[in-house]
């Protein structure tokens, strides 16, 4: 059985901020640490996930490779003390706690928001890199396709990703309530905090709306964040104009007094509704501002009822979430152990094979095209039948963990040493 697969894990649980944000690594990046982890170690499979909350390395090596892969990841981010902060990694060298760390952070138990719905897709992209660099073997793509499928249970039979569990996902999933007969609609966000960038994050990855409008009084964080987002900004100087414009303002700006006063707002032309979704402490947002026909106010209570409800169903859920990744590591590692005797399979149909064509090329020569057909097919036959029972005994052996016996038993009796893992044609 494969036993050798790994990980190195930096995460929010141990590493601040600063320190993950050093550490992250773009696509390009991963690809090249990758490229290097390949050429510097003998590792033929290989992951590397890298988000705002983690970059984790998952690999097959019969060594602890943490040292070296660390000192890697220092190379590529231009990092050379990074070794000296090995005390912010989590390292796991055993393939079982391995592999179900990688679980749990693809289906989103391990994330800072749980159920976090962004993880399983860039989870897809890290494997979509390791596929392009053939360092996706059969382990890998086994593991990756089981944790998809896995994802599709938990997505079904349970509520662990039903509803928005953190204050910029409630507030995206609002806004799609509120906007959902609105074709078009405009949104703007306004101020650029963690929240309002988070905003923007999550917009990024939503597809139901087109018009996004960012201001901040900072011109160069708001240029920036429209770029990573590849949405609208304007100069803070013109916020009034774009309210006037949006369908939905979203606020989370520091400031004692608020930002959008009943007198200011009440000088626009609202024709049918326009929302306000106020995500400052203070507010920014005058709550006599609902006062005005057309006018509607949701406050950072609203949204954190919403967030801290659906928390409390997926937190409900995680009993059973467990339950069906257990599953899905039992039948995993089956599959797993018998990846121990598949070469040993593979050898024993080289030997036997080998066997059926020496004999055959002893009396081919005395029959004609048509009987040395028939001959052919019949002697295949009866190899698949005489290797069906070692084959379904090897399997059962290993489920009951006593495989080895038998492959030194069947190494012995057809010298299986000398034969090549690869199926001759």
């Amino acid at each position: 059985m494969i036993s050798n697969f790994k990980s190195i894990s930096l995460t929010y649980r141990k590493a601040p901020l600063e320190i993950r944000e050093r550490v992250a690594l773009n696509e390009t990046e991963c690809k090249s640490l990758m490229e290097k982890i390949r050429d510097f170690t003998e590792t033929t499979e290989l992951l590397i996930l890298s988000t705002c909350n983690r970059t984790e390395i998952y690999y097959t090596s019969n060594e602890d490779l943490s040292n070296d892969i660390i000192k890697l990841l220092g190379v590529e981010k231009n990092i050379a003390s990074l070794i000296d902060q090995k005390e912010y990694f989590e390292i796991y060298n055993e393939q079982a706690d391995a592999v179900l760390h990688l679980f749990e952070v693809g289906i989103g138990l391990d994330s800072q928001v749980v159920g976090d719905m962004q993880i399983v897709n860039q989870v897809k992209y890290a494997y979509q890199w390791s596929a392009d660099l053939n360092l996706a073997g059969p382990f890998l793509h086994r593991l990756m396709h089981t944790i998809f499928f896995t994802n599709k249970r938990v997505v079904q039979e349970t509520a662990f990703r039903d509803g928005a569990a953190s204050v910029s996902y409630a507030t995206v999933e609002l806004a799609e309530e509120l906007l959902s007969a609105t074709p078009n609609a405009n949104i703007l966000i306004v101020g650029l905090g963690e929240i309002g960038a988070d905003v923007c994050r999550n917009f990024r990855s939503n597809t139901s709306f087109k018009n996004i409008t960012l201001t901040n009084r900072s011109p160069l964080k708001s240029e920036a964040l429209a770029l990573e987002c590849n949405i609208e900004h304007v100069p803070f100087e013109t916020l009034w104009d774009a309210v006037s414009k949006a369908d939905l303002v979203i606020s989370s700006v520091a400031k004692e007094e608020p930002l959008f006063t009943k007198e200011e707002i009440e000088k626009l032309s609202i024709l049918s509704h326009k929302y306000f979704i106020d995500l400052s402490v203070p507010r920014s947002v005058d709550p006599k501002a609902e006062e005005l026909p057309g006018v509607i106010v949701y406050d950072i209570d609203h949204i954190q009822n919403r967030s801290n409800e659906a928390l409390e169903n997926r937190l409900n859920a995680i009993p059973h979430v467990r339950k069906i990744i257990l599953d899905s590591i039992v039948e995993f590692n089956e599959w797993s152990k018998e990846m121990e005797v598949s070469p040993t399979i593979n050898k024993l149909k080289n030997a036997l094979e080998q066997i059926r064509k020496e004999e055959l090329a002893r009396f081919v020569k005395q029959l004609n095209d048509d009987e040395a057909k028939k001959i052919d097919e019949i002697t295949k036959s009866i190899m698949q039948k005489i290797i069906k029972l070692p084959v379904l005994q090897l399997k059962a052996a290993c489920k009951r963990g006593e495989a080895e016996t038998l492959i030194d038993v069947l190494n012995d009796m057809f010298n299986l040493d000398k034969q090549p893992e690869q199926i001759r044609d």
